[in-house]
């Protein structure tokens, strides 16, 4: 790549990166949603629905309508396009974009502790709750997709899933994975855990929202705290290239089936073998496991250190060496995530 390329790309990457920034101050102040439902507002009137200042709102709106993120249907007064909407304002759109600010911010804020965690080898501290909490990123694509399309795709696990069946759901987070495999099996009951205690008190009351609470229980704990024998279905995801031992993961997930269960874990959608330069999403996966995923996974002497990047082979190993005989790679359709179902 020539210098000159280089610099109007890194310059190209500040403009989209100060785009996120602002939408994380869209969502955060819920500009979206109230240009969503009030339609074409003034600066003014987008101040006064969200309870904030006129000349912050007006310079806001003035970026986004450089961006092209609004119209200006006429002097001082603003629209977001209704082709808009999904991907800035309707967070159960599986094109539901703004989460991906949250993210950004919420890892650009500890970049300081992961500079000290690549000097010393070890772990940064964990991500703050505050202000934001932890962001229901993956919400849209559990309540849509999960258990409407991806678990239908693979009728060992939808026939055992249709009768009175009992689902862990290891690193379960705030609990959609959870509730929207309980939404759709109505005969199953499911035990999510999440070692992050504040993630459980939220896919608690998250639970009690949807109506599952009654099949539906979570656990502060990791996968040591499954019992033995207990499970027909185990799903790990997009977990579990961020655990520091993968394997001993697998172990407990495979002694707590019951004859004939089932392992599914969904992971990041990889390029079959590495590139350079690599395809945009294998980028995207990269810059994630160098300033969180990896870090996260380092906080122990003997950590796998996987990295947001685990490919097909490296999950068969897991897999193998955790004492699974059958490893399949399923051919769901799922643009970001990949599925393997582990058996004896």
């Amino acid at each position: 790549m020539e210098p000159t390329d280089l610099s109007a790309r890194v310059f190209q990457n500040a403009v989209g990166a100060l785009e996120l920034y602002t939408m994380y101050l869209g969502e955060r102040l819920g500009y979206y949603r109230a240009l969503a439902e009030h339609g074409a507002l003034t600066a003014a009137e987008l101040a006064a629905h969200t309870g904030t200042a006129e000349r912050y709102a007006r310079e806001w709106l003035d970026h986004h309508a450089a961006a092209g993120l609004v119209e200006v249907v006429e002097p001082g007064r603003y629209l977001l396009p209704e082709g808009h909407i999904p991907v800035l304002a309707d967070s159960a759109s599986l094109l539901f974009g703004t989460p991906m600010s949250i993210e950004l911010v919420r890892a650009a804020r500890r970049l300081g502790d992961v500079v000290d965690a690549y000097r010393a080898g070890g772990a940064p501290p964990p991500m703050m709750w505050e202000p934001e909490g932890r962001w229901p990123s993956n919400r849209a694509a559990y309540l849509n997709l999960l258990g409407k399309e991806w678990l239908p795709a693979i009728p060992d696990v939808h026939k055992r899933l249709s009768t009175s069946a009992s689902v862990a759901d290891v690193a379960c987070g705030l609990g959609w994975s959870s509730i929207a495999m309980a939404l759709e099996y109505p005969e199953i009951t499911v035990h999510g855990l999440d070692l992050d205690e504040r993630a459980i008190e939220a896919a608690r009351e998250n639970a009690a929202e949807s109506g599952v609470a009654d099949r539906v229980r979570f656990s502060a704990a990791d996968a040591a705290g499954l019992s033995d024998g207990s499970y027909d279905l185990v799903t790990i995801i997009e977990a579990l290239h961020d655990m520091s031992h993968p394997v001993a993961v697998l172990r407990a997930a495979r002694n707590s089936l019951t004859d004939g269960g089932f392992v599914l874990v969904g992971d990041e959608r990889t390029d079959p073998e590495p590139t350079t330069p690599a395809s945009p999403r294998e980028q995207y996966l990269y810059g994630w496991s160098v300033i969180s995923c990896l870090p996260d996974a380092m906080g122990t002497p003997d950590s796998a250190a996987t990295g947001t990047v685990m490919r097909p082979d490296t999950l068969r190993r897991y897999a193998t060496e955790a004492g699974f005989r059958n490893v399949e790679l399923l051919s769901i359709a799922a643009d970001k995530w990949q599925f393997y179902l582990l058996s004896d």
